[in-house]
């Protein structure tokens, strides 16, 4: 049982794009399994409806930011903003404040 289906902005592509191989793999490993357990160590809430996708990998933490759009009724999508590797204890306020922009377009779009 799926709690959620992800989707992905172009932004959130492009960093993915990016990346090696093994680190992608990871990355939709533990998308997946978020989507089967909302695992808070995997999938948790930021503030401002941003949530989180955390991934560890070789010491890296690979943070996708993403956001929920329940306004469709028969199903229940996340969709990740954009992606960055945490250097710091807290998730930078300009990567959370990119998520709201990014956020804020798509629904701009979809009315």
């Amino acid at each position: 049982m799926r709690f959620f289906e992800t989707i992905f902005l172009e932004e959130a592509e492009d960093f993915i794009s990016q990346l090696d191989p093994k680190i992608v793999k990871k990355i939709f490993y533990n998308i997946d399994l978020a989507e089967q357990t909302n695992d808070p160590r995997l999938f948790k809430k930021l503030q401002h409806d941003i949530w989180e996708f955390r991934t560890k990998f070789m010491g890296r933490q690979i943070r996708l930011l993403a956001f929920w759009d329940k306004v469709d009724k028969k199903e229940t999508l996340v969709i990740a903003t954009h992606g960055f590797i945490k250097k710091v204890d807290k998730v930078p306020a300009n990567e959370i404040k990119r998520a709201e922009r990014l956020r804020d377009k798509y629904f701009n779009i979809k009315r």
